[in-house]
């Protein structure tokens, strides 16, 4: 990790050097989005330094009164970016104020004035400002004022249509993961602190790591699932467990369980990544505790690693 600088919840910001900035929302990180950062974080190669300005929470969000669904939480973004080798994450605070600013204001007094940008990069769908009329046309009619360079990156085709976040949002809720994967540069993922659960996998001679899952995170079909699981110990191959348990209760939260294959490290508290490989089945409700375990075996099985090959 390269320890990028996060600035969060202010608008008093004040950037110190020349910056190449790319504006967005993010929602995936998908691979459309990771074309724009390999440039804005190569440009950081010439001397300035490279900035993801997002809003927080998102205008969508904020004008609904509730969280929207997502694919990648705030935590997750900020992970991925640190990964891609962004210098600086701005999430400006979206409020009913700062979404009165005009898109010429914004540009003029934050991105030319506060951020000092040089570069800046837009896809073709970008809105932002006062009733979102800010775009990338904009930016680019006034980088003479602002003596900054315009740069608006085309949407990114695969299977004849562009990449969108909406898009890979309907695929993620059809469970076809490979799909997504294929969208979004790398598998999707679910990301959290191991929590306890009620130690029936313990109980039963399969424990798992349990994570709960943010109601505005976007999930497949509640099921059974190929997994890999990302652990301070290192990187398993595993079998996830998308759903509420109904055999047991039906809990409020929707959670990830996870069996990790040849682990048997107490990981409680610790933060894990879970990326969803493959759906194999729906969430099935079991007459007993040991039908359920019959099940989970036959699960286990079917998801050992002489079988997952090509789930990569």
């Amino acid at each position: 990790m390269q320890n990028m600088q996060i600035i969060s919840g202010i608008t008093d910001i004040q950037l110190n050097a020349p910056t190449v900035v790319a504006l967005g929302k993010f929602d995936g990180v998908h691979v459309g989005h990771r074309l724009l950062i390999n440039d804005i974080v190569s440009k950081a190669g010439e001397g300035y330094k490279s900035v993801i300005f997002t809003f927080y929470p998102s205008p969508e969000s904020l004008f609904a009164g509730k969280a929207l669904p997502e694919l990648t939480t705030i935590n997750e973004k900020r992970l991925i970016f640190d990964r891609l080798g962004v210098d600086i994450l701005i999430e400006f605070p979206m409020t009913h104020e700062t979404a009165a600013m005009s898109a010429e204001d914004f540009i003029r007094q934050y991105l030319v004035k506060r951020m000092h940008a040089r570069h800046i990069y837009a896809g073709t769908d970008l809105s932002f400002g006062y009733r979102g009329l800010g775009n990338a046309e904009l930016i680019e009619s006034l980088s003479p004022e602002g003596g900054y360079e315009c740069h608006v990156i085309d949407k990114v085709q695969i299977d004849g249509e562009p990449v969108s976040s909406t898009r890979i949002r309907d695929v993620v809720r059809n469970g076809d993961m490979e799909k997504a994967a294929e969208m979004l540069g790398e598998p999707y993922r679910l990301t959290g602190i191991v929590s306890h659960g009620r130690r029936l996998g313990h109980t039963i001679g399969m424990p798992t790591a349990n994570l709960i899952i943010p109601p505005d995170k976007v999930t497949g079909p509640r099921g059974v699932y190929l997994s890999r699981t990302y652990t301070p110990d290192g990187i398993y191959d595993s079998i996830s467990n998308v759903g509420v348990k109904p055999t047991v209760m039906e809990d409020e939260l929707l959670c990830c369980e996870s069996y990790l294959y040849d682990f048997d490290e107490d990981i409680y508290g610790a933060c894990v990544e879970v990326e969803l490989l493959r759906f194999v089945r729906p969430e099935m409700k079991f007459a007993s505790v040991d039908e359920l375990k019959a099940q989970m075996e036959r699960d286990l099985e079917a998801g050992s690693p002489g079988q997952r090959l090509g789930v990569r």
